[in-house]
């Protein structure tokens, strides 16, 4: 960010679960943007502590004001169509799409991603989407991260986006996925309970943080390697990197997961550039008819290649 600042002027004071923070980890925390982010904004002087322009690792007090000039987001004329290789309709009626994501894709435009994303492929295929939620998301009602595939449905009516948006915050819908993990669970089913946020020392990652957001990861093995396990998860919180995050955790990290912690050796033997998960089924009322539908997506190439050189058969 760099030159004239434009975008929505915010004034807040600083809540006291924030006391001591750092300036840049503070609007990172209240306006839900990565530190890099915030640390740009402090840099082009578009945040005021107290009536003074601070530093990024001045302190915040509670009380203080804090006056926040947050960029502009895209509109959504912004959001050009492009084709997305890969990218797969498994559904579309008049209230939803189901798609099937390839890897290396993102759900919707956000800041610092230039790659592609969902909506620019569902544009680009004739797709339109509800116009509820942030100009740059419209119609998203849940994300997966560009390391990993498989199911996403987005809303196309606004009838639909206010159903789904519901059904997700009260737990009604169905997310499985497989991931493979290094080495052998115990037990080989559970539960992992335990709470998540930012990293305390790296923006770009999460951690389990005493005091972070309540986190439910259920998991069974399906399948045993001599160094992995193949499990199906279903998850009751949906926490950015929830399952990498609480496999990590656990010392079982997913395969191919070099961010937290997979033994690089391991996925180079197993041709793996990203994390072994997969987003494998989803299912829900359908926010017109109520029926419950359910979707299933196939292993992708990658991941399948993986699977066979574990087993032995390539």
């Amino acid at each position: 960010m760099t030159g004239q600042i434009r975008g929505e002027l915010r004034t807040v004071p600083v809540p006291d679960g924030l006391a001591g923070m750092r300036v840049d980890q503070a609007i990172a925390r209240l306006f839900g943007l990565s530190r890099t982010v915030a640390a740009d904004l402090v840099a082009d002087g578009a945040v005021v502590l107290d009536g003074s322009a601070p530093a990024k690792s001045d302190r915040v007090h509670p009380g203080a004001y804090l006056e926040v000039t947050l960029p502009a987001p895209e509109s959504a004329e912004a959001i050009v169509a492009a084709p997305v290789d890969g990218l797969v309709v498994v559904y579309a009626d008049d209230d939803i799409v189901v798609v099937d994501k390839p890897v290396g894709v993102a759900a919707h435009p956000s800041p610092g991603w230039t790659g592609p994303t969902v909506l620019a492929g569902l544009a680009a295929m004739g797709q339109t989407v509800a116009t509820s939620g942030a100009a740059e998301r419209q119609g998203i009602v849940h994300r997966l991260d560009v390391g990993t595939s498989g199911l996403m449905v987005v809303a196309k009516s606004e009838h639909a986006y206010s159903i789904l948006k519901r059904a997700f915050k009260v737990r009604t819908v169905e997310k499985r996925y497989h991931a493979v993990v290094q080495g052998h669970l115990d037990p080989f089913r559970g539960t992992i309970d335990a709470p998540i946020d930012r990293h305390p020392t790296h923006d770009y990652k999460w951690a389990v943080v005493s005091g972070g957001k309540n986190s439910v990861t259920h998991y069974d093995t399906v399948e045993a390697f001599p160094a992995a396990s193949l499990v199906d998860v279903r998850l009751e919180t949906g926490r950015t990197h929830q399952i990498r995050v609480h496999f990590s955790a656990l010392r079982h990290p997913c395969v191919g997961d070099l961010t937290y912690g997979a033994d690089p050796t391991l996925s180079r033997r197993l041709g793996l550039s990203r994390q072994w998960l997969h987003a494998r089924e989803l299912a829900f009322d359908h926010p017109s008819s109520g029926d419950r539908v359910r979707f299933t997506s196939e292993y992708p190439e990658d991941l399948a290649h993986a699977l066979r050189v574990l087993r032995g058969e390539d």
